[in-house]
């Protein structure tokens, strides 16, 4: 992969370049050329623009000459790292969801029976074509997959049937397995790729790649290591929620992916069937060379060996009725929501593992599937916070830190699964919260405010200025102006290179994760607001005392650094989201939608269970929870300022 040059440095030291030498010659037109005081001046004035010009023109031929590309043992570093850090990542968050605890639900899988879903048979693997197992045996699911031609895979079926669960353990087995000469599987959400923007895959998935898991920013792997990574075929991608796009996007998705799939592209893609059907109808076409499978319903007989083996040796309760009713199949309701491993994961959640009385399961609810799975819902957040209960070990990364009160919590995470359905998104990202929560009429006043600040301080500059050219003269005044500029560039330069070293990653053996993001988004933020304030401030203060005095100068200087400072800090970089998202918390804390402590609620919530994440964001556990969370519009509940 060659370097790409960036012109935009080269053009900001010609812009440079260009009002240096205007200012010089307007002050040349000024000044009489027979006087020596001017012509000494004027000769100052030409050194000073020289001493600014020069580090720019410098700067900008650095960071347009394109970097080498990286070497083969770079890369092989670099994907070492990132299997680390995908193995570690989804290794927790198995622990989390209970994937395997006390072992998979045995949810069976069998190539589609539609043909209308698939390509042709001898694209995809050797004849004749089979790929069947179960997901409690993950490693014969494995081998299959590896035995396809192209290695490409969709996981289809209903809601809650368990298509990202075999998508987490098949990335988990691959990671723990890898070979070499192997890609590295990585999880992305495919509702995140907007094709016009991004219309080849691999120019979507190397900024998700480079965003998700910014120790691959470390030059340590030289540059734009996960571009290298992509486009040299080290990703296996798992795209995660096809059914999740709009449906004029689904068909996009599925043209650009055939679009962008080289021989040795590999993928694994999960959808609801009916709406990959929909979508490849509209595409007109199959996923080339992708081998389709899809579950059967669990059987009553494993559905109650499920339970069976969830259960202790001797259960608090009796579960003797329920057990005979799924193995007989006699109750719809029941029978019907535990054929899925969604069903079995609330049975398990909401009445075996806080020893729960299962009564109401043969009840009258048993009958109905709908009214069931509500109820079951319903008791989900309840379940899972009196089932865990809150430590503060350090040690302790499966149960929450704080304590909170179920109808709170429930009407905090309702609130927010309303916001994600008003915008069709599953992802929770905490720097996109002021546009999930924020009107546009508060959008405006938020820009009137910034608007407001940028002409105070730009009022400032220009008036201070104008100040001293007035009272100094214009010649001198324009060489005091030209020192400042000489000194602001060289201090700035200083402090942009300070900064941009400071904000390296410091390890490359840490997954991401949204508690993560946030704590390095305020540390970047605070980081550059004080080094920039402090060193403007250092620069101007002086200055201006030496000509106005002591006091004005340290007056101005602490108003000229504090104001530049905030917006050189936050206007500087990609981590500058933390300073609203704070103000946003804030904002929907007062009104009740929120806690205060919004991360720590959505980390707590993260660790019992009901909220899953994907890199650094966060979604619901299943699409099911938010659906029903987002219809909640509990008008008995009275929110109060969160805590």
């Amino acid at each position: 992969m060659k370097g790409r040059r960036s012109w935009w440095p080269l053009l900001v030291a010609v812009a440079v370049v260009a009002a240096l030498a205007v200012a010089v010659s307007m002050v040349g037109h000024v000044l009489d050329p027979d006087d020596p005081v001017n012509r000494a001046d004027l000769g100052s004035l030409v050194l000073a623009a020289l001493a600014f010009a020069t580090p720019v023109v410098l700067w900008a031929r650095r960071r347009a000459t394109p970097a080498p590309p990286a070497g083969e043992e770079i890369v092989t570093a670099a994907k070492t790292t990132l299997t680390g850090l995908v193995a570690e990542q989804w290794r927790t968050e198995a622990t989390i969801r209970s994937l395997g605890d006390p072992e998979p639900i045995p949810v069976s899988w069998h190539l589609t029976d539609d043909p209308g879903l698939m390509d042709h048979p001898r694209l995809i693997g050797h004849q004749p074509l089979t790929f069947t197992g179960t997901s409690d045996r993950i490693p014969r699911l494995v081998e299959s997959f590896r035995a396809l031609h192209r290695r490409r895979l969709v996981i289809t079926g209903g809601p809650g049937s368990g298509k990202t669960t075999l998508a987490v353990q098949l990335l988990l087995h691959l990671a723990d397995d890898h070979r070499p000469g192997e890609p590295v599987p990585v999880l992305f959400t495919i509702a995140g790729w907007d094709t016009t923007a991004h219309p080849r895959l691999h120019d979507w998935l190397a900024a998700r790649l480079a965003q998700d898991y910014p120790a691959l920013t470390n030059p340590a792997y030289g540059p734009d290591a996960a571009k290298t990574l992509v486009d040299r075929g080290h990703i296996l991608p798992i795209l995660d929620g096809l059914d999740e796009l709009p449906g004029d996007a689904r068909a996009a998705a599925i043209a650009a992916l055939n679009r962008s799939l080289a021989d040795r592209d590999q993928f694994v893609l999960t959808s609801r069937t009916g709406e990959l059907a929909a979508a490849l109808d509209q595409a007109g076409d199959v996923l080339t060379a992708a081998a389709v499978i899809a579950p059967r319903p669990l059987t009553p007989q494993a559905a109650a060996g499920y339970v069976r083996t969830c259960l202790p040796p001797r259960p608090r309760h009796d579960w003797t009725p329920v057990l005979e009713a799924l193995e007989n199949a006699d109750r719809p309701g029941l029978a019907e929501v535990a054929s899925i491993a969604l069903g079995l994961w609330l049975i398990r959640t909401v009445y075996i593992t806080p020893a729960t009385d299962p009564a109401p399961l043969t009840g009258p609810l048993a009958d109905d599937p709908g009214r069931l799975r509500a109820h079951l819902l319903n008791h989900l957040i309840p379940a899972v916070i009196h089932a865990r209960p809150p430590t503060r070990g350090p040690a302790e990364h499966f149960r929450p830190g704080h304590a909170w009160d179920p109808d709170q919590a429930r009407h905090y995470l309702a609130y927010l699964a309303r916001q994600l359905t008003a915008h069709s998104t599953r992802d929770l990202a905490w720097w996109n919260l002021a546009n999930l929560t924020t009107t546009p009429a508060q959008q405006q006043r938020t820009g009137c405010l910034v608007g407001l600040v940028v002409g105070l301080v730009s009022g400032l500059v220009i008036g201070l200025a104008s100040g001293l050219v007035a009272g100094l003269g214009l010649a001198v005044g324009l060489m005091l102006g030209l020192l400042l500029g000489l000194l602001f560039g060289l201090v700035l330069g200083l402090l942009f290179g300070l900064v941009e070293w400071a904000e390296q990653p410091a390890s490359t053996s840490i997954a991401i994760t949204p508690q993560s993001v946030w704590n390095a988004d305020r540390t970047r933020t605070l980081l550059r607001t004080t080094t920039f304030g402090v060193g403007v401030g250092l620069v101007v203060g002086p200055l201006v005392g030496l000509i106005l005095g002591p006091l004005v100068g340290l007056m101005v200087g602490l108003a000229v650094g504090l104001m530049l400072g905030l917006l050189l800090g936050l206007a500087d970089g990609e981590h500058h989201a933390w300073l609203v998202g704070g103000i946003t918390i804030r904002r929907l804390a007062r009104a009740g939608h929120v806690p205060r402590r919004l991360m720590a609620f959505l980390d707590d919530a993260h660790r019992l269970g009901l909220l899953r994440t994907v890199g650094p964001v966060y979604q619901f556990r299943h699409a099911d929870l938010q659906d029903h969370l987002a219809a909640d519009h509990d008008e008995t509940y009275e929110p109060r300022p969160g805590r």
